[in-house]
């Protein structure tokens, strides 16, 4: 008989589940009635309303706990999951970049080697000699210049067929002068062409080889360049021709006038 009521005792308390809803409207509708509102401490009315839902709760577990104890001693608490400690990862560590490149290994091409070619004739100062013996000479600055670009013209005319001449035209370097080209009208096959720096100007030679001839008539020598923009002065160019005949040498000289 005593086993059959305690079997029921426990079936009902395991099956009972407190209404926390009704317990929690019970508490507030006796706080808010004035009846009984003076017999509630002061500080009672100061919780706020999460103290008082957890009592209910703790009311509601130990109304269950009773129940359970009165039937057959208190049961054992499930055991706690153990509490994890959040882990601080330690930062990492930086990762020092090297900012530092291998030094650039300094190569020199040292100086081009000098070219061997016979030194320049330098022109006489001061008047131009424009004719000696069968030559005769005209420098002129090409009418197709620009702030950019100019062209030098020797016009060269011999009565008499030469076996020997050399052409120079000097060009200063007022700024920026760069060669782009040379030409003659005389076949380039006889001449030996070269172009060099020397004593702050541009030299372009011509120099008829062993063998051939220069006939009778009026030939052209052309220098090519490049400058600097804007008007170039030209008073510092100049060009001289040279040959032997059967008479004896003739050398002419002169500078190279404006178009008009």
């Amino acid at each position: 008989m005593n086993e059959d009521i305690s079997r029921r005792l426990r079936e009902a308390a395991e099956s009972h589940e407190p209404n926390r809803a009704r317990i929690l409207a019970r508490v507030e509708r006796g706080m808010a009635d004035p009846a009984v509102r003076h017999r509630t401490p002061s500080i009672a009315r100061s919780w706020p309303r999460a103290a008082i839902v957890g009592m209910v709760a703790a009311a509601t577990l130990a109304t269950g706990g009773l129940a359970v104890a009165a039937i057959g001693g208190v049961p054992s608490l499930p055991a706690a999951a153990p509490t994890r400690t959040a882990r601080t990862s330690p930062a990492p560590s930086p990762i020092v970049t090297s900012t530092s490149t291998p030094s650039a290994r300094a190569t020199s091409t040292g100086q081009a080697p000098a070219t061997t070619s016979p030194s320049p004739r330098s022109t006489p100062s001061g008047a131009s000699r424009l004719q000696d013996g069968p030559l005769r000479s005209q420098g002129s600055i090409d009418v197709h210049s620009n702030p950019f670009w100019a062209q030098n013209d020797l016009f060269l005319k011999t009565t008499q067929q030469l076996t020997s001449l050399t052409v120079e035209l000097r060009i200063a370097q007022t700024g920026g002068v760069q060669k782009t080209g040379n030409w003659q009208t005389l076949s380039s096959d006889d001449f030996i062409v070269t172009v060099q720096e020397s004593g702050g100007a541009l030299l372009y030679r011509w120099t008829l080889k062993p063998g051939r001839t220069v006939p009778t008539g009026e030939h052209e020598f052309a220098a090519q360049y490049n400058h600097a923009p804007g008007p170039r002065k030209t008073k510092r160019d100049t060009y001289h021709a040279h040959t032997q005949t059967p008479t004896g040498p003739s050398t002419v000289w002169g500078t190279f006038t404006s178009p008009r």
